[in-house]
């Protein structure tokens, strides 16, 4: 430890996930530790993750960043959910959005009256029933209310400029004492006993010395993967897109929609991302049903609005270190694992990253195995249910008009996933558990909007009288119309909130 008996978080890496860690880390546990992050601007970051997930909602609160001043800082908008088209059959779209489907009566989950009205054609799409869903579809926006109101049963992320995000991390860091070090990592030393990582050596021959070591070196995983050799546990098998070219282009809307797009293609999907100063667009393609080349001209066509720049291709593999905590190093973000981009889930992975090290950082820099053994369990989890839930968007489907859709629709699924499955079709039931990411909603999203019906459903949904409940559905669907005329647009929400921002003093 350092002489005022701090312990020492070394984190290297100044990327997205770096400044995530040594923010949260000198925020949440303030005077008992001091963070140096080490930093190079020789080195790139992959800067392209533009799409989040509510939870990060939590982290900017949880540090008390002002949400107005983050989202004008990164050029922010509004996520209700993820349009996706073309997935289970060319033509169909559905939304998975941020919020619930009906609700629960008499114990039983709303879908599963749903079916029972749909069988008897009394029930429109399900997703007519929810209303991030139909707030999306109109392209408006308000913040939910925090009571039992039907405006409650929604949430929202972000679509921010992810090379903004690190740097407003950086400034919001650096005044909580973090320091930082400009320099290029040439070697890792070691403890010649124990193997424990002690100093990281720069090129100009200072060495930064440390207690507990965040990696936070993206793909290169220069401590965790290179240096102590964790394994990396490859899911390509059942993800085979190992390639995105990324391209950002002017807007060419009047009306900013509240949510991500991703449509299939021939070898993969593309996205469409609507930020406040331009359109994010890409193609995560798997190399090999289609060349670099091939893709990069692919997504030149479909991507609307003038070019900013050309296309930017990025590799990487699917998968994850089967210990992301070795000895006294924890890896964070893409050192840790990599899934792709398609239900926005890598700023997420991080950020539980850092809250399970915070919640387990040990009191007096001893590390104990148990609490180790406990990181690397919960890690996994997040992962593992995560690849099932990808998987599951590119194996339910009926498309065979491609060999990348063919070879994803036959292949053979993981267990926990092919369990799920089974669950879902044969009783219309959705596996539930407490912990790890995408719960019923999310399931029953995908499943219904990619046309995996099941056998049966509970048969205490057809007790009801048949015309009470189609009344039950019809009023729901009026009130959701009702909520979604209040809101105003989401380009106009915008407008509004800067301008209070601007005028504030």
């Amino acid at each position: 430890m350092s002489e005022g008996g701090k312990i020492r978080v070394v984190v290297l890496g100044g990327g997205t996930a770096g400044w995530m860690s040594a923010s949260a880390l000198a925020k949440l546990l303030g005077p008992r530790i001091a963070v140096t992050l080490i930093e190079s601007e020789d080195i790139g970051i992959v800067g392209v993750g533009e799409a989040t997930l509510p939870h990060i909602r939590g982290f900017v609160e949880r540090l008390g960043i002002d949400e107005a001043d983050f989202m004008r800082a990164t050029h922010a908008t509004y996520k209700l959910g993820i349009d996706f088209r073309d997935f289970g059959r060319i033509g169909e779209s559905y939304i998975h959005p941020f919020g619930t489907f009906g609700e629960k009566v008499a114990g039983v989950p709303f879908h599963h009256y749903w079916l029972e009205l749909a069988a008897r054609g009394m029930a429109g799409p399900i997703g007519d029933y929810s209303l991030a869903v139909e707030a999306a579809k109109a392209n408006r926006f308000a913040p939910p209310a925090e009571d039992d109101s039907l405006r409650s049963t929604y949430g929202y992320a972000y679509q921010f400029d992810a090379t903004l995000f690190g740097p407003y991390l950086r400034d919001f860091a650096l005044p909580l004492g973090v320091t930082r070090i400009e320099g290029l990592v040439t070697e890792v030393l070691q403890d010649a006993e124990s193997g424990d990582v002690t100093a990281l050596k720069l090129a100009d021959g200072r060495e930064v010395a440390g207690d507990i070591f965040v990696d936070c070196s993206g793909f290169r995983s220069l401590m965790l993967g290179a240096t102590l050799g964790e394994d990396w546990e490859d899911w390509s098998h059942w993800l085979p897109c190992d390639r995105a070219a990324a391209m950002p282009t002017a807007h060419v809307d009047r009306e900013i929609a509240p949510y991500t797009t991703a449509v299939a293609m021939p070898a993969g999907w593309r996205w469409r991302i609507p930020l406040q100063h331009r359109m994010g667009n890409g193609y995560v393609f798997a190399s090999a049903f289609v060349s670099e080349d091939e893709a990069c001209e692919a997504i030149r066509a479909a991507a609307a609005g003038d070019r900013l720049a050309e296309p930017r291709v990025l590799r990487f593999r699917p998968g994850r270190r089967k210990q992301s905590w070795s000895r006294n190093v924890v890896g964070v973000g893409l050192a840790s694992g990599f899934l792709e981009p398609l239900e926005s889930t890598s700023l997420y992975l991080a950020q539980i990253a850092i809250t399970y090290l915070i919640e387990l950082f040990p009191a007096d820099g001893r590390i104990d195995d148990r609490d180790r053994d406990e990181f690397n369990r919960l890690i996994d989890m997040e992962y593992d249910r995560i690849r099932d839930f990808l998987i599951l968007h590119y194996h339910a489907t009926v498309r065979d008009d491609a060999p990348f859709w063919d070879h994803v629709r036959t292949m053979a699924v993981p267990d926990t996933l092919q369990r799920k499955l089974e669950l879902w079709r044969e009783a219309g039931r959705v596996e539930l558990y407490s912990e790890g990411l995408f719960y019923d909603a999310s399931w029953i999203a995908v499943y219904m909007g990619q046309g995996v019906l099941p056998e049966r459903h509970d048969p205490r949904a057809a007790i009801p009288d048949p015309e009470r409940m189609r009344g039950a559905m019809d009023a729901l669907k009026a009130a959701i119309a009702g909520e979604v005329a209040a809101m105003p647009g989401h380009r106009a929400y915008l407008t509004a909130r800067a301008e209070r921002l601007a005028a504030a003093p």
